[in-house]
């Protein structure tokens, strides 16, 4: 089964137990994505296990802007997934990928308890709630601050948080009123939230990228995740998760 790690001293421990722990036959991939990609990611890993005998898909989900940082830093991996393209450009310019190949799309949405307590309709209903957004150097965090722009809404959120799960959980919890997220993670939520579009942010989309890392062992196997990320199949599945298609 694939697993999800959450930071680099986790990769980099496992990367040490690989070393000394794993048969010739054994196989690890790892691959480093957006929170957003949490869901459809693992649903593709699975797929991927079953159609490669003795091979692990591990994943350690979080900022995209952190991970292509630590990628940077020659963090131990396969993969990196971003949810924008400023943040691979931090990887590319480090010389740790190259030619990224865009993959998917996200629109901005409001997200509330399934009850709106506040009763929030739009961005302008935002002023005076509890509400919260991504942290501005991340890329829901770009991306809500261009569509706040863009409406002319001027509300200052309760909290920044460090990516876009963090943002849902905050509203899933009851912490706050509303928050700004992807429609794809307005998706996984199900009935745990209530999901309100956004007039005009169809014309803010971020755009996922994703690219082998160069301090990858198996440039065959990575090459093989981008392609079923890029296919037909996993195309299928980023639009049943909410995502669009560039």
């Amino acid at each position: 089964m694939n697993k999800i790690l959450m930071t680099l001293p986790l990769l980099l421990a496992l990367t040490a137990c690989n070393d000394t722990g794993n048969s010739d036959d054994d196989q690890t991939l790892t691959v480093l994505a957006a929170s957003s990609l949490t869901d459809v990611f693992t649903t593709l890993g699975d797929q991927f296990e079953a159609d490669h005998d003795g091979v692990d898909v591990e994943f350690s989900f979080g900022s995209s802007t952190d991970l292509a940082e630590q990628a940077a830093d020659g963090a131990p991996g396969d993969v990196l997934a971003t949810a924008d393209q400023t943040a691979m450009t931090v990887a590319e310019d480090a010389g740790v990928v190259a030619d990224p190949t865009s993959f998917a799309t996200n629109v901005l949405v409001i997200v509330t308890p399934p009850d709106n307590p506040a009763g929030i309709t739009n961005l302008e209903d935002l002023v005076g709630d509890t509400w919260v957004r991504c942290a501005d150097d991340v890329p829901c965090g770009r991306v809500a601050l261009a569509v706040l722009e863009a409406a002319g809404v001027d509300a200052e959120p309760a909290s920044l948080e460090e990516d876009v799960r963090s943002t849902l959980d905050k509203v899933t919890s009851g912490e706050a009123d509303a928050g700004l997220v992807y429609a794809s993670d307005a998706v996984a939520a199900g009935d745990a939230v209530q999901v309100i579009p956004i007039a005009g942010a169809e014309d803010q989309l971020t755009t996922y990228f994703v690219a082998a890392l160069d301090q990858s062992e198996d440039s065959e196997l990575t090459q093989e995740w981008i392609d079923l990320v890029t296919s037909p199949e996993g195309q299928a599945a980023l639009t049943e998760a909410g995502f669009t298609l560039p």
